[in-house]
């Protein structure tokens, strides 16, 4: 069964149903997406979890391994694909 969804207001006032309790506010997070690089084309989840490591650079990602990426709540098998595009298309790898 699944959770009933509940509306919530974020800061900014902006109305949203969720059924999770993640505070993330949805109009945010797209107002927010950026405009290009890798990060834009990620999920909101997997976005905001390199985000909030201070990963928002290739070159920061280049020093975490594959393992260690997976391990950050929000990032997916599904991520991983996009992020190695980006890294070899900079000349770079994820740490072994």
């Amino acid at each position: 069964m699944a959770a009933e969804k509940t509306l919530r207001i974020c800061d900014k006032g902006h109305r949203y149903y969720k059924s999770s309790d993640c505070p993330t506010c949805p109009v945010c997070n797209e107002e927010n997406k950026p405009q290009r690089g890798f990060l834009r084309e990620l999920s909101a989840p997997a976005r905001n979890a390199l985000l909030h490591e201070d990963i928002n650079t290739l070159e920061k990602l280049s020093g975490y391994s594959e393992k260690a990426i997976l391990a950050l709540h929000g990032v997916g098998p599904a991520s991983l694909p996009v992020l190695k595009k980006h890294l070899a298309q900079a000349g770079l790898s994820f740490e072994n």
